[in-house]
């Protein structure tokens, strides 16, 4: 006799994908704002008003719940869709404003993931590798962007990985944290100032 399949209800399904996504929304405000380090599993639970055993079962350690908002902040940074319409554009200053306007509306928007990434770095048992997980795809997408641009007429003067190197310098996350945090800055005119600072080096 077939054994019965086990019943699944989508509305349990749904009400755990939301408390997973509350409980990383939580914990990456908190890392972001007290560091990784001084979090705990139960200040977690407690900001996303459930218990520490929810948050074990839903999304796993401390450190499995980074690694998730590592890969969650990857994907909504949507640096896929805007890649496809940079490499579509035919003229160096319509590249770099693409840049610039994409580039801040990622870090802007994902601000909050970016600091709790940078804020567990130090005490990370293996925070380089975690750096370079959480930023491989954008700069990955700089080089793409780099190279698009020497297929352009006329292309930067400067080689290719040199162009990389500098569009990683203008537009990565040090960059635009640098302007806005640490100098105060808002961000259309950082926007403003690393797209005019660009354009007066390649173009």
């Amino acid at each position: 006799m077939p054994s019965k399949r086990a019943y699944v209800s989508p509305l349990r399904e749904q009400a755990a994908a939301r408390t997973r996504a509350l409980i990383l929304q939580r914990a990456a405000e908190l890392f972001a704002e007290r560091g990784y380090g001084r979090v705990t599993v139960a200040d977690i639970a407690s900001a996303a008003g459930v218990a520490s055993k929810t948050v074990f079962a839903s999304v796993g350690s401390k450190g499995d719940i980074l690694d998730r908002i590592v890969d969650q902040g990857v994907v909504a940074s949507g640096y896929e869709r805007s890649m496809r319409q940079l490499l579509a554009l035919r003229t160096r200053e319509a590249v770099l404003e693409a840049l610039a306007h994409g580039t801040r509306r990622g870090n802007e928007g994902q601000f909050t993931v970016h600091e709790a990434i940078r804020k567990a770095l130090p005490v990370h048992e293996n925070g380089e590798a975690l750096w370079e997980r959480a930023t491989a795809a954008y700069r990955d997408a700089l080089h793409a962007a780099s190279r698009h641009l020497h297929t352009l007429t006329p292309p930067p003067s400067c080689p290719v990985e040199e162009t990389a190197d500098l569009l990683w310098f203008w537009f990565g996350p040090t960059g635009w944290r640098t302007l806005v945090v640490e100098n105060g800055w808002s961000w259309d005119r950082a926007e403003g100032f690393l797209h005019r600072t660009a354009v007066a080096t390649l173009c």
